[in-house]
């Protein structure tokens, strides 16, 4: 077990889940039930990297793996975002010219 993943079970351990809302109730629960496809793979990342997004999952609650994940998401959808730019200044500037 990780040292993250005892300090996460010794903060638990003794909590009262009787009165926890269900899986459907609970909107990002209820995605992951409901087949958000995740796929394990291996990946090598620069130590202080890796300790920097440990250092923000636990500060938030999170773990580091969805950091990441959000991490790159919004990297495809920024690099989408500047394509879509640059398409439509190219086309722009090709329309402007005499």
């Amino acid at each position: 077990m990780s040292n993250s993943s005892r300090n996460l079970h010794a903060r638990l351990k003794d909590m009262d889940f009787g009165n926890a809302k269900p899986v459907r109730d609970v909107p990002a629960l209820a995605r992951l039930q409901a087949g958000e496809k995740k796929e394990r793979i291996t990946i090598r990342l620069d130590a202080p990297v890796l300790a920097e997004y440990r250092a923000q999952a636990e500060k938030l609650g999170t773990s580091y793996q969805a950091l990441i994940n959000e991490a790159l998401k919004d990297k495809l959808r920024s690099d989408d975002v500047l394509q879509t730019i640059r398409k439509t200044i190219r086309a722009e500037l090709r329309s402007a010219k005499p």
